[in-house]
């Protein structure tokens, strides 16, 4: 883990996403920079069809 500087204007953006997302600042955070990389490596994707193969991969819960 370490420390990533970012700009003052970009922090309250991700401050104000994570109220309404219900995130932690940190995990608005990376879930940007995750889906920022998903975004260039696969660039004829667009930001629903990246959420959808990612929800898509996480294993369904089964109950016990």
């Amino acid at each position: 883990m370490g420390i990533v500087k970012i700009d003052d204007v970009l922090h309250e953006e991700a401050r104000r996403a994570s109220t309404v997302m219900c995130r932690s600042i940190n995990a608005q955070a990376e879930f940007w920079m995750k889906i920022g990389m998903l975004a260039e490596a696969n660039p004829t994707l667009s930001f629903n069809e990246i959420v959808a193969r990612e929800r898509a991969a996480v294993p369904i819960a089964t109950a016990a």
